[in-house]
Parts: structure tokens; C-alpha cells; sequence
């Protein structure tokens, strides 16, 4: 069975040290799973029963594409007009709990793993029907249009059901779970898992233009970010700006797996 990080809440005792790990630079912003308290919490017109950690957002000079959001819904909460911008697209990724959407395809119930493209314009509802809180991941993205593409649809997925592409030469070391096939230009932005068995690396700087959140999902690491090899475990969340170097080592004795997101297939904004 998967197993997906979600933030502890509550509050430190007073007698607590500090995580000492958090960093904002200006190349990355490195936020530990012991900041995600409940006073930086956050809530959203349309929603009830809900309180959400807004992990990222557009900044001016740093990252610019993407907002990211781990939203917290109790037994009965939701929205029956979750997104206000009919340019945003987004993905929802389900960490735990049950959840009933409605969206263009029809109904589904989500569980932990669940994935969710809801293209821009989409109308779509969700609340949780469960006794237990639901948790679940919420990035969005302005659509880019591109001429002689058509936009693309909405689809319901599940992480087992994904399409795993070994990195070449690896040996299954590390791997990718894509829900979107890269050559797809009608995707300005992908949202995949990362693998790694223990040992796993990056064996190189990566360097692009693709800006970057990283969550971690389940598992350890060492992680390259700009100049700085960072010790990254279960609900840690990375947020790289474009060209920031990165590379990793897997570390523990299981899988080390986070949730990815990048932009894509579009020309640079000048």
C-alpha cells in the first residue's frame, strides 16, 4: 500500500527546539514538514469545513508559474464553486482520507493515491463524505494557449494506475510515475512522482528552465539545492526557481518518492 506524507498541524510545545531546516534564498525555498502548523493555515471564500498551508505562489524574481496548496477538508466539507479563475487549471492529488467529485467525466470517489487534470474552465464540485478528514494536494496554473492546439481534457487517475519510466542506465533505481505523456502539447504542466529505491541518484546538476515544487511523499534524501545538500524527509516541501541546480541521493531502507511539479511545452514569456 503507497503511503503519502500530510502535515502534522498543531503547534510545538514551548520547550521545543526550532526545525532549524527551513530556508528562503534566491535560488529555493526549503520548508520542513515541522512548519506546517496550525497558525499559518489558511482558508478560501466558496469552501467550508476547510483550512488549507499555501506551500507556494507566484513571486515576482523567483518562482512565477504555480500556487500549490495542501488542503484539509473535515467529515462534510467542500466546495460547490472551488476555483474562481476560469484561466486556472489544475491537480488535485489525494495524501488521505475519502472524497466524492463531480466534474465533467461524471462522479468518483477518491482515496489516497487518487490523481485529478481539471482543465481550465472545467466545472467541477468536491466534498468529503467520509468520518475522517480527507487531505489533498491542489495545484493550479494559468492555461497558456497555443495556436493549432486544442486544450486539453479533464482525466481521473490513480498513482498504481500511472505509466513508470525508468531513467535509463538506473536499473530501476529511479524512476518516474507520468500521467501525462511528455510530447502532449496540449499539457503546459506536468505533476508527477519521482522514485527512488534506496541507493538511487541524480547522478548529475540538474539545470533547466522548469521551475519546481517538490513534496515529499513517503522516504529520505540528500538533496542538492543551488549549493546546499539538504536532509529531506516525509512531508518536507522544496519550491526551486528556474535553473536552480539539483541533484539526489536516496538514503534509508525504502523507497524515497516525492510529488513533482514542472512547467512545460510553452515558449518563455518576454
Amino acid at each position: 500500500m503507497m503511503a503519502y506524507a500530510t502535515p502534522m498541524g498543531g503547534l510545538p510545545k514551548q520547550t521545543d527546539d526550532l526545525t532549524g531546516k527551513a530556508v528562503f534564498t534566491e535560488a529555493y525555498a526549503f520548508l520542513p514538514a515541522g512548519t506546517m502548523r496550525d497558525i499559518v493555515t489558511s482558508y478560501l471564500p466558496g469552501w467550508d469545513g476547510m483550512r488549507m498551508w499555501m506551500i507556494a505562489r507566484p513571486l515576482s524574481g523567483f518562482a512565477e508559474t504555480f500556487s500549490q496548496y495542501i488542503v484539509e477538508l473535515q467529515p462534510g466539507g467542500g466546495s460547490d464553486v472551488p476555483e474562481s479563475n476560469p484561466e486556472a487549471q489544475g491537480v488535485l492529488f489525494v495524501t488521505s482520507g475519502h472524497m466524492v467529485l463531480h466534474c465533467p467525466l461524471g462522479r468518483f470517489d477518491l482515496r489516497p493515491g487518487s490523481y485529478v487534470f481539471l482543465p481550465a474552465g472545467a466545472g467541477w464540485r468536491l466534498r468529503n463524505e467520509g468520518d475522517e478528514i480527507a487531505t489533498f494536494h491542489w495545484i493550479r496554473k494559468k492555461y497558456q494557449p497555443a495556436h493549432g492546439v486544442p486544450a486539453p481534457e479533464c482525466f481521473v487517475t490513480h498513482d498504481e494506475d500511472g505509466t513508470v519510466v525508468e531513467m535509463p542506465d538506473t536499473g530501476g533505481k529511479w524512476s518516474t510515475t507520468r500521467f501525462v505523456e511528455p510530447s502532449d502539447l496540449r499539457h503546459d504542466f506536468h505533476v508527477n512522482i519521482v522514485n527512488f529505491q534506496p541507493g538511487g541518484v541524480i547522478p548529475f546538476e540538474e539545470t533547466h528552465v522548469m521551475e519546481h515544487g517538490l513534496f515529499v511523499l513517503e522516504g529520505t534524501a540528500d538533496y542538492l539545492l543551488n549549493r546546499d545538500w539538504v536532509s529531506v524527509g516525509p512531508g518536507d516541501f522544496m519550491w526551486l526557481r528556474a535553473f536552480c541546480p539539483q541533484a539526489c541521493r536516496a538514503t534509508g531502507e525504502g523507497p524515497f518518492r516525492y510529488l513533482l511539479y514542472k512547467d512545460v511545452n510553452r515558449h518563455a514569456g518576454l
